[in-house]
């Protein structure tokens, strides 16, 4: 089983999209592993972006992180960081294919609603970060209708 972090964004928040977009994860087959409701930390923020820290749009994507509640969390499942990206669509919404988050709730790539890790290492250094050990094992009754 592979994990892979997400963070819906102050928009999805403030848009009531939170049940939304857990459920297509869900729907999906992905299990939560942990999840937590929070207000971004502007050092939480910058640790977390500091790969575009030279970047000129890195204080706006800062501010805009720290705006509002987010929800961080963790999923788990078969090859979950490519299904995760899929799900959610590509950066910029008006690029994203039909049925994925971005492109059925997105308009804009400033609010393009979802975080989602874009590979392995990544994956595994934003879980420590937000969550540490922080992170359950469990096991679905439904487990064995979904992986084989």
């Amino acid at each position: 089983m592979e994990r892979t972090f997400i963070i819906l964004k102050p928009d999805a928040v403030q848009r009531g999209l939170v049940g939304e977009i857990i459920g297509r994860f869900e729907r999906r087959g992905l299990k939560i592993v942990a999840m937590k409701f929070m207000q971004v930390s502007e050092e939480l923020a910058q640790q977390h972006y500091a790969v575009h820290a030279q970047r000129p749009f890195f204080k706006g994507l800062i501010s805009y992180i720290i705006s509002a509640p987010v929800v961080a969390m963790v999923v788990e499942g078969t090859n979950a960081i490519v299904a995760v990206r899929n799900t959610v669509g590509a950066t910029k919404p008006a690029e994203a294919t039909p049925g994925t988050i971005r492109a059925d709730f997105g308009l804009e790539i400033g609010r393009n609603l979802v975080h989602a890790s874009d590979g392995p290492e990544t994956a595994a250094s934003e879980i420590a970060m937000w969550f540490g050990q922080d992170v359950v094992d469990w096991k679905r009754a439904n487990d064995s209708w979904i992986f084989e």
